[in-house]
């Protein structure tokens, strides 16, 4: 009796979700549709997730896919949280005892198809632990970390499958968008150890003569990948794939690192693991 009164409330928490999901998705399309820039828009919850903070809460994460009003019909996709109970909705949520947002809190988690070989640089697939790295190899605080972090699991191939994300920040640093090309293109020649000395790379982050990065980048990595090398089409490729993923996970910022497909805020969870 117990079990089944136990199955009755989670299939009531269910259908409820998915009403105030359809609830939800509906009003941010009306909401969305009121800015004149749009020429169209379409709103879908992608995933629910419960709020243990807040009893009757939960998080949508939701995906938005519109069209712009000009000659070329730009489309446009993003990926965003919202909360509600069903009554009332908000952006942004912050818990009053420790400060954080709990945006970060729900992210969403990585998927068996996020799990590429191809972004697989050291350890075992089948490694008892799985580490994600998004990161922009010019950014301070990748520099910081990233080396020592790939060092530590380099060590344990049997216990940490690292996969690494590129996801260089444009605006902040447009050098780092020829190195990733530079590091992707070493790899596809089946140069090693190439992310790690990635971060050896000695350039002006504001630099844009692909030249120049080139050549820093060839210097620290003991190569000789060329303008052309760069342009390769599987380059690109992966970079798009790259870039993919991260949307998918809703990742701004690096670096930005998963153990076991949860978010790790404080990147030193790896550590701990036995």
């Amino acid at each position: 009796m117990l079990k089944l009164l136990s199955t009755i409330l989670l299939l009531s928490s269910f259908v409820y979700a998915n009403t105030t999901g359809e609830k939800i998705a509906d009003f941010l399309e009306d909401k969305f549709s009121e800015n004149p820039k749009l020429k169209s828009v379409d709103v879908k919850v992608e995933d629910v997730v419960p709020l243990k903070q807040l009893p009757q809460w939960n998080a949508y994460i939701i995906d938005v896919n519109a069209v712009l009003k000009s000659k070329a019909n730009q489309r446009i996709h993003e990926r965003m949280i919202w909360f509600s109970n069903g009554q009332m909705i908000t952006k942004d949520l912050t818990d009053i005892n420790t400060g954080e947002s709990l945006v970060e809190s729900v992210k969403p988690k990585v998927k068996a198809k996020h799990y590429a070989t191809s972004n697989l640089i050291y350890g075992n697939a089948n490694a008892k632990h799985k580490v994600v790295i998004f990161s922009d190899p010019l950014c301070p605080f990748c520099r910081g970390f990233v080396p020592g972090a790939l060092k530590d699991m380099k060590k344990e191939p049997q216990k940490f499958a690292v996969y690494y994300y590129h996801f260089p920040l444009v605006r902040l640093h447009p050098a780092s968008v020829t190195l990733v090309k530079a590091a992707v293109a070493a790899e596809l020649k089946g140069v090693k150890d190439v992310i790690l000395k990635l971060y050896k790379v000695q350039i002006n982050p504001r630099e844009k003569d692909a030249q120049k990065i080139l050549t820093a980048f060839n210097k620290a990595e003991g190569t000789h990948i060329t303008l052309k090398d760069i342009n390769n089409p599987k380059v690109l490729q992966q970079l798009r794939h790259d870039k993919r993923v991260a949307s998918e996970l809703m990742v701004g910022g690096t670096p930005t690192v998963y153990l076991d497909g949860q978010i790790d805020n404080t990147k030193k969870k790896y550590l701990k693991v036995k």
